[in-house]
């Protein structure tokens, strides 16, 4: 959480300052921003994907709908 103690910084100003804190947190952690959405599309996670069902009536539904 940023908390701004003095003065009134404008968004960009707000913008370049998260900009900043965030590539230090990177780089301290050993990654950059380019890895971090390639590590997540390889998680475990996305290995267990349910298929598409097949097109027709419905299936927009089944696809997007409540999981069950």
């Amino acid at each position: 959480m940023i908390r701004v103690v003095r003065g009134n910084p404008t968004p960009e100003e707000l913008a370049a300052a998260v900009a900043v804190m965030q590539a230090r947190a990177s780089a301290a952690a050993g990654t950059t921003a380019a890895e971090a959405p390639r590590q997540r599309w390889a998680g475990p996670r996305q290995a267990v994907r349910r298929p598409l069902p097949a097109p027709g009536p419905g299936a927009w539904q089944a696809a997007f709908g409540p999981r069950g």
